[in-house]
């Protein structure tokens, strides 16, 4: 019976002894994922000569990819074909792209990014039925909205027709 006991109690103290390891790399792995700590605000403050151009890159990019389709055709025959032309515009979006990634302003873009997808994780969603109730708690505010403004305006169309009539 006491050897019983020993083993019960031996048992329990090793579950517990696994659910603590379990919970603290359960912290660990949430630990790891930490909003970025360098100010992003101020990376994308920061201007320098390579940003300068990039930007510029992008921006030409961009607007000659808005103009690919009325002008390359006059100058270049194999651009009347409109698989060519969608080509070439969709080459320059991504690589307007490419080049605003790269910038600062780029780089602290990404980082909002990843964190935002960080925060969603976090986001507790409503059940199914929570769903259910809330929407039609919204629907029922609604209509009784929709009649109150109803019989205001019924009321201030009246009130002027009086007033206008005499």
């Amino acid at each position: 019976m006491s050897d019983n006991k020993n083993n019960l109690k031996n048992d329990l103290e090793n579950q517990l002894a696994d659910a603590k390891a379990t919970a603290q790399q359960m912290l660990n792995k949430h630990k790891a994922v930490v909003v970025s700590e360098e100010n992003m605000v101020e990376v994308a403050k920061t201007r320098s000569p390579k940003d300068m151009v990039l930007w510029l890159l992008a921006i030409v990019a961009l607007i000659s990819s808005t103009l690919i389709s009325q002008y390359l055709p006059k100058y270049w025959a194999p651009a009347n074909n409109t698989i060519t032309q969608l080509a070439i515009t969709a080459g320059l979006i991504v690589f307007a792209v490419i080049c605003l990634a790269f910038t600062n302003q780029g780089r602290a873009f990404k980082v909002l990014l990843k964190d935002a997808g960080i925060e969603l994780r976090r986001v507790t969603w409503p059940s199914k039925d929570e769903t259910v109730k809330y929407t039609w708690q919204v629907i029922l505010v609604m209509i009784v909205f929709g009649v109150l403004i109803w019989l205001f305006d019924i009321l201030l169309h009246s009130l002027f027709g009086l007033i206008l009539v005499k």
